[in-house]
């Protein structure tokens, strides 16, 4: 039965630390749930890329650009 450790514990054949999770037997597994030392892992840990998310920077205070088709209203004849 896999367990996930609360508190450290260490044998002949392992070292866990809190966190951990190692398979154990089930009555020694049965054991440590009872006794407070490690909880049951429900299912497999799928681990999955996941893209940081990105930040859009902008200035603040440019200058302002006007386009030369379509541009600022002071350009054109009336």
């Amino acid at each position: 039965m896999l367990v996930r450790m609360l508190v450290g514990l260490s044998g002949p054949a392992y070292s866990l630390g809190p966190g951990d999770e190692r398979d154990f037997p089930q009555a020694e597994a049965v054991r440590l749930v009872d006794a407070g030392f490690a909880v049951p892992v429900a299912g497999q840990k799928i681990e999955r890329a996941v893209a940081a998310p990105v930040f859009e920077k902008r200035k603040r205070g440019g200058k302002h650009v006007v386009h030369a088709e379509g541009g600022d209203s002071a350009d054109r004849a009336d």
